[in-house]
């Protein structure tokens, strides 16, 4: 499954939040956006005191990854 549209626009830490929000839609049950949601949030707060812009586009490139994996994952299970 490709990213969402938009992932490559995605340049500034709130960008990838709601662009993460989103892909959490698209989780097949609701217990599993709640949780992934959840993730989202913590993670965005764990990270909200990071001022380096090298290690901030590092954060965005592995989590625009991460969330593609956990699409594939379970779309593929769903469909199988």
């Amino acid at each position: 499954m490709p990213p969402l549209p938009g992932a490559e626009l995605v340049q500034n830490p709130v960008q990838l939040y709601r662009y993460l929000l989103r892909c959490c839609k698209l989780l097949p049950s609701a217990e599993m956006q709640t949780h992934y949601r959840h993730a989202v949030r913590q993670s965005y707060r764990s990270h909200s005191d990071e001022d380096d812009p090298a290690r901030i586009r590092l954060i965005i490139k592995r989590a625009v990854a991460d969330a593609d994996w956990v699409l594939e994952k379970y779309t593929k299970k769903k469909e199988a």
